[in-house]
């Protein structure tokens, strides 16, 4: 009788434990399910704002290589160091404004209902995308030195242009280089990279992944 007794007991205490197992699993489940929303609430604020600022983006190098556009027609090849220096500059900017719509197109496309993997790829491959393009647009910095050099100036002021003027396109050359070079995901935090993706282009995609991040924390919590 005890024995059936204690057997009953036994039972009875297994299956409070499963009860209450349920119950912790189900309130872990709300609590994922909100957590999960509201990450995503999050992540896109944060994407919406860079597409709206890579928008403006756009638009504005629009606006830019018309300008140039009309300032080279307007010059008819008089004068050889402004065309190419600024003719240069408005390919850079059509190369800028090709990316910046198709990095539009890709936030678009992050569907935050998929996996965290998937969202994360998206975004890495936003982030790539993004220091490949200042790579690229940092070579143009010698052109924004050269635009107003004029094959008079140099010859009449040989020495200024010399001891100035080349220089400094030198220094801005060599920089330009060396951006191009080193600004790599490797170097990402380090001082001088921070500051130069210090807006919120960059800032925010970080952010952004952090968010995404987060949920894959709190599922292994």
């Amino acid at each position: 009788m005890e024995d059936i007794k204690l057997e009953n007991l036994w039972n009875d205490f297994n299956r409070k434990v499963e009860e209450a197992s349920i119950l912790n699993m189900q309130a872990w489940m709300v609590n994922l399910e909100t957590f999960t929303h509201l990450q995503q609430f999050k992540v896109k604020t944060i994407l919406n704002s860079v597409a709206r600022f890579k928008t403006w983006a756009v638009l504005l190098g629009i606006v830019l290589v018309l300008l140039l556009g009309f300032l080279v027609y307007a010059d008819h090849l008089r004068n050889p160091f402004f065309t190419i220096s600024m003719g240069m500059i408005m390919l850079f900017s059509i190369l800028a404004i090709i990316v910046y719509l198709r990095q539009v197109i890709q936030i678009r496309r992050i569907d935050l209902s998929n996996s965290v993997t998937d969202t994360l790829q998206r975004l890495s491959a936003l982030q790539a995308s993004t220091i490949h393009i200042y790579r690229v647009l940092f070579l143009q910095m010698p052109f924004y030195c050269t635009w107003f050099w004029t094959p008079a100036w140099i010859q009449e002021k040989a020495g200024a242009f010399w001891l100035t003027a080349f220089p400094v396109t030198l220094g801005f050359t060599l920089l330009s280089i060396w951006l191009f070079r080193n600004i790599t995901p490797q170097n990402m935090e380090k001082k001088w990279f921070r500051i130069l993706f210090g807006s919120k282009e960059w800032t925010y995609i970080i952010k952004a992944t952090h968010e995404v991040e987060e949920i894959e924390r709190f599922k292994n919590k």
